[in-house]
This record gives structure tokens, sequence and C-alpha cells, in this order.
């Protein structure tokens, strides 16, 4: 008895309140036993099954995961019309534009489909199905195994599945690991190839409020783009050909004009990136005090050198437009969840979940034995962990944030192939082949000097912050030889390497010898660097990290049993997921208030032609003054983007926000600056995630950009 009265108090202490209003990105197959009442009890008119359902069309079938979940996107029409947002199609919009036909400056959109334009590269992909497969997973491993035989077990049985469940390549699937490893999901994908650009409008639209707005509310911007899916004639995914058609979706949403008001019931389904809600407070004070400044310093002058040539030069500018909005989004990104962490005291706040734990776990002889030792543990080998940080955030940031040094590296399985003396002729042609193809898009986006300037600032860096014991030789030679100057390091390096000219690259692929490859200046710097860093730090990561590994799982896996009435969520990692919420105003700091709502009023405020974040098309500036918003006016005015309280993160960007009966209101597309904590630490007074209404998007298509006939091939809906 004294023993289940110490297990019960122990169980007070660590249990935190059950889940946060709207906190939570909730599997759809478990929607039915966790989350159905609660929804319906918010204002849900749908049932399950009608959001997931694996023998009936149902909301996950208007779902699309974009290439591999770097967005999401939704059909919105019978005939293949995905919608997603601006900075989701960005990337094929420019690779699309040249000087002379600008579309990413000046929008697009096709008359009809012959005008349609090819996304190369871009995929869609449909979820299937998904099904709980842990049993089947963890009956090959046990307790004994290292983390590395762990891993291997679990790659083994993971291939059988997807080999079980791929219909001889029909389907890509997925096994995902949840909970850090406590249980494994299977997701099975049909993945259509042949997406094409239908329509976007000009930056200026599309990208309103630039860097100067990114993250942060009240906020007006159009972010919004439009592509169809195309399939075989006998609907089956194909590659790009002119005999293809539009697919036929199982199900599409109707879009919503009628307009939200506060408190509506809202849904997002869509393909989150990746949250870590269940990092201890190591991991939590290494990115507060070493990873995010490190990011933030490298991107920063990164940033610095891309926009000072992409000002002067409409063809880089073109060539950096992709990089330079990657580069910056998670720059800002950065500087926001530390200053979030730090204000949040979330470092504090999980020191006490420790603590809790602690008890918990010690309070009898059998929980001791396997969980009293991993918060412990978890401390000591984040405080490990931290040693290695630099040098790892450097590689990753610095090292690959050049592009002659990865490019120079992309070829090491080429040299494998010219060492081999019983490579095939046609395997080598086929790596050459390849290797072409992607020269073609590397050079496209990479500008010679540009990249010169940024190795040389990144290099330095790299020399100046990194412990010296974890660095190449390389930074030695560079002192030595050119006196540590990396301007002219750099100079030598772009005039000597060939992975600094397409023509020379070209002209080796199409004779490639392996001396020649070897003796390159980037290809050999850039392996002396790796090889170092594989040699000298990874091992030493990779352990610490397996020790990590292992103490989370037993932690997430106790403070799991330790609270049997909470409903857990796992952290997001690019699977299908559903959270709900409502439209709520917030108030971001004392004597501030933000309202629910934005208008086109605030685009006109903002209105600054000499500042590129707030240029306003001259078109958008007559139909403001004309009033001319059609049936998309609410109030006299036009609504732009609203609030919610939806819990998302990276890769919901493009997400549907869907009302309480399964319509579209309006697109997901940021979350605000307060709560930038989010991906770590869910803060339930600011979270709110930042969307763009429909009646502005539609008004958008129609009236801006005269393409009503887009308008036409939705069904909208009115009330």
């Amino acid at each position: 008895m004294k023993r289940i009265l110490i297990c019960l108090f122990a169980f007070l202490l660590v249990a935190p309140p059950l889940i946060k209003a709207d906190e939570g990105m909730w599997l759809p197959l478990l929607i039915k036993r966790l989350n159905e009442v609660d929804m319906q009890k918010e204002g849900l008119k749908l049932t399950a099954e009608e959001i997931y359902n694996v023998n009936k069309a149902s909301l996950k079938d208007a779902i699309v995961r974009l290439g591999g979940g770097f967005c999401t996107g939704e059909m919105v029409s019978a005939d293949g019309l995905l919608l997603t947002n601006h900075h989701c199609g960005f990337e094929y919009v420019a690779s699309l534009s040249t000087v002379e036909n600008d579309i990413l400056t000046n929008g697009f959109f096709a008359m009809n489909r012959d005008q349609e334009k090819q996304a190369e590269g871009l995929t869609a992909s449909f979820l299937i199905r998904m099904e709980d497969v842990t049993e089947k997973v963890k009956a090959q491993l046990n307790d004994s195994m290292s983390e590395e035989a762990r891993t291997q077990a679990i790659a083994a049985i993971s291939k059988t599945i997807k080999e079980e469940n791929s219909e001889k390549g029909r389907y890509s699937v997925d096994v995902k690991s949840f909970f850090k490893g406590n249980e494994f999901y299977l997701f099975i994908y049909e993945t259509f190839k042949d997406i094409r650009l239908v329509g976007t409008p000009p930056s200026s639209v599309g990208k309103f409020g630039g860097d100067t707005d990114n993250w942060m509310w009240p906020r007006h911007t159009g972010d919004f783009s439009i592509f169809r899916i195309y399939m075989s004639a006998d609907g089956k995914p194909s590659d790009y050909s002119t005999s293809n058609v539009p697919y036929h979706p199982k199900h599409f949403l109707p879009v919503n004009i009628g307009g939200i008001k506060k408190d509506d019931f809202t849904m997002i389904m869509g393909y989150p990136g990746t949250t870590d809600r269940y990092l201890t407070s190591g991991g939590v004070e290494n990115a507060i005090d070493v990873s995010n400044p490190a990011i933030v310093k490298l991107r920063t002058k990164k940033l610095q050198l891309m926009k000072e040539d992409m000002n002067a030069s409409d063809a880089v500018r073109l060539q950096y437009a992709t990089e330079y909005a990657k580069t910056s989004n998670y720059w800002k990104y950065f500087i926001g969840q530390t200053k979030g962490l730090k204000r949040m005291r979330t470092a504090d706040q999980k020191r006490e979940i420790e603590a809790k734990y602690d008890q918990w776990a010690n309070s009898n002889t059998d929980l001791k034995m396997k969980y009293g030792n991993v918060v412990g543990e978890l401390k000591k080998a984040y405080g490990e962990m931290r040693n290695y940080t630099l040098a790892r955030t450097y590689l990753q940031e610095g090292i690959y944030g050049t592009q002659i040094l990865p490019y120079a590296y992309s070829f090491q399985n080429l040299q494998k192939l010219l060492a081999d003396q019983n490579t095939k002729p046609e395997d080598l042609k086929k790596a050459t082949e390849a290797l072409k193809r992607v020269a073609e898009e590397h050079f496209k986006e990479a500008n010679a000097a540009t990249d010169q300037r940024i190795t040389a600032a990144l290099l330095e860096y790299y020399s100046t912050d990194v412990p010296k014991a974890q660095q190449s030789p390389l930074f030695t030679t560079i002192q030595d030889k050119y006196k540590g100057n990396y301007k002219d390091y750099t100079k030598v390096l772009f005039e000597k390497s060939m992975f600094a000219n397409k023509e020379k690259t070209l002209a080796f692929l199409a004779n490639p010898i392996l001396k020649k490859l070897q003796k390159d200046m980037a290809y050999n710097d850039i392996n002396v660097i790796y090889d170092h860093y594989i040699t000298n730090v990874r091992g030493n990561i990779r352990a610490i990290q397996a020790r990590i590994d292992k103490n989370m799982r037993l932690f997430v896996e106790g403070l799991r049993m330790s609270q049997p009435d909470r409903k857990f969520y796992p952290d997001a990692n690019n699977t299908m997921r559903l959270s709900y919420g409502s439209v709520e105003e917030y108030d971001p700091m004392d004597g501030v208030h933000y309202s629910y709502y934005t208008t086109i009023e605030g685009i006109m405020e903002k209105m600054d032609n000499s500042n590129d974040d707030f240029i306003v098309p001259d078109k958008l500036v007559e139909l403001y003054k004309k009033k001319d918003y059609g049936r998309y006016a609410s109030n006299g005015t036009l609504p732009v983007c609203f609030l919610t309280t939806n819990d998302l993160t990276g890769g919901a960007s493009g997400s549907p926000v869907i009302n309480a009966k399964g319509e579209l209101v309006g697109l997901a597309f940021d979350g605000n600056w307060e709560a930038m904590s989010g991906d770590i630490d869910y803060d339930e007074t600011y979270k709110r995630a930042i969307c763009m209404d429909t009646r502005y998007l539609l008004w958008c298509i129609e009236k801006l950009m005269g393409a009503k006939h887009i308008v036409d091939e939705m069904k909208l809906i009115t009330n």
C-alpha cells in the first residue's frame, strides 16, 4: 500500500496540465480515438471518418505532400487544381523566369491549359493510408541492443515492410519513428510527377512585406500559387507528357467565400516538418547559447553578400532568388526562436519537468532500475555534445553554405566508379549523364563571383570560431600559404577548380579522368575538410547522439507511462497531421492588441515603392481606389489575412485552413514572431497561425490577374 501511495504521489508531481488549448499536431489515423469528441465540442460538424478514411473519399484525399514534404498543397477542383503558398512554388517560378520574361516579378496566369508551364522536379503525393506497425518493428528489437544494432534492425524490418506494401513500385512507402523511437507507423503514398504551373501573383503581392514582415503580424501577403497535377490517360502517375490529362482527385475542397469571424472553428491539415517538443534542458541551452547564434552569424553574412550582388544585376537576382529566400527565412526564424526560448524561460521549465520526472523514476526499485539515471545521462550527454556543436554547425552552415565545395563533393560517386577497374561502361555513362543534368541546374543558380565572396567569408568565420583541434589541416595550409587571407585563397580556388565553371565541368564529364578529378583544388579541399571531420569529430558526435537517443526514448516512454490519462501527440516529422483551433486575436505585449484580421487598407498604409518589401502593383492601387472588390468584399473592404490558434510549423506552409464543414477558408503560410519558440516549447498565450483569406486569394486571381476562368473551375460556397 505504501508503494502505491508513493507512486501516486510521484505521478501527481510529474504530471503537468493536460494538453494546452489548441496544442498538438495529431495523426489523422487516431482522431477517432483521441480528438473527435473534443473537436465536435469546439464546433466541428464532420465525423472522424469524413476527415480520414481509407475506404471512402475524405479530407485526407484533398491534402497533398509537395516533394518530400517541404510544403503542403490542397486540391480545389475536379480537374487537378493544386493550391499552395507563393513561397512554396517560389523555386519553380524562379526557374521558369528569365530576364526577358520575369514571371517571378510580374506574375503569370495561364489563360488556357496549353499555356501551363512544366514545374520540372516538383512532385505531388497523396496519402493512401497509414498504419501502426509498432509491434512488427519492435519484434525485431531488444533492450540489450546497442543503438547502432537497433538502428540497423529498424532499417532492415522497415525495408521489408516497404517492399511488402509498395505493390512492385507503384507506391512510395515510408516507415517513420514516433515518440523518440517508441512507436512506428507505415505511410503509403501515390506520387505524381507531371506538375504544371497555372498561375502566380507578382512577387510584390506574393511576397508583400518581404523580410521585414516575415514571421510578423499584422500581415498583408498574397502568399499563393496554383499548379495542376496531370496523370496518364489510364489514371496513373506519369512523367511529363503532352498526352497526359488533368488528375481527378478523390476529393477536393469547396472554397468558402462567406468569411470567417472570431471564435470560428478551424482545422489545418498538412505535412509539418519537424518539432522537438520533448527536448530536455541541455538541448535547449545548446540551441540558445551555441547553435542558434552560429547559424544567425553565418547566414547574416551570406545574405549580405548575396543581396549586394542581386541588387547590382537582374541576372544574379534571378539566380539567387530561391537561395536568398530559403536562407533568409530561417535566419530570422532562429533569431526569433532564441528570443522566445529566453522569454519563456524554456530551459528552466524543462528542468522543472526533469526534476519531477526524477522523483517519479526513483519512486520505486523497478522504475529506478530502468528510468532512474535517464535525466542525469541526458544532462551529461548534452554537456559533452556542446563541445562539438560549433564544428557540426559550421560544417552544415559554413562549408555547405557555399556552392562550389558541396558541388565538388557530389562527384564522390564518380570517383569510385573511375577508380574501380570493374566499372561497366554503361554505368559510367549513366553516372556522367546524371551529373551533366545536375550541372545544368547547379550553374543556373550559381554565380562564380558571388560564390567566391561567400566562400571566403564563411571559411574565415570557420577558421576563427571552430576549435582549432577540430579544424581540418586545410586551414593551417591557408594560414601558411596565404597568410590567412581567405580572399586570396578563394581567388586561386575559383581560378583553378573546374567546379567554378560550367564549360570546364561539362568538358570533364565528356571525358572523365580520375587523376584530373583528384587533382582538382575544390574537390581535394572539400575532401580534406570532410575527411578530417569524419575522423576527428563525427565519431564523437555519433557516440554522444546514440546516448541521447537511447535516453530520450526512455525519457518519453517514462513521461507517457507516468501520465496514463494524458493525450500525447508525437513530434512533427513530415507526416500528415491535423491541428484544430479557432480564429482568435491576441495581445503581443503590454498595451498592444492585435485584431484577428487585416484588410486591403493595410496594404495601402504600408505601400512604399522605394522599398522592395512594400511595392504595390499599379493595378492593385487602381482596383483599391475604385473599391472594386466584387463578391469578395466584406463590410465595404477586402479581407486579406487572419489569425488562428492552430498549431503548425515549417512544412505546413500551404496547408488548407478548413472550417467546421470541411470547406477551405484560407491558406496557412506563417507563424507569428512572439511564438517562434514553438518548435520546442508551445506557447498557448501567443501561438498563432497566420493565414491568407480565400477572399483575397480569389480576388487576386479574378480581379488583379484577370483569370476568372480559374475561379470558375472551383466550387464556391457563399454562406
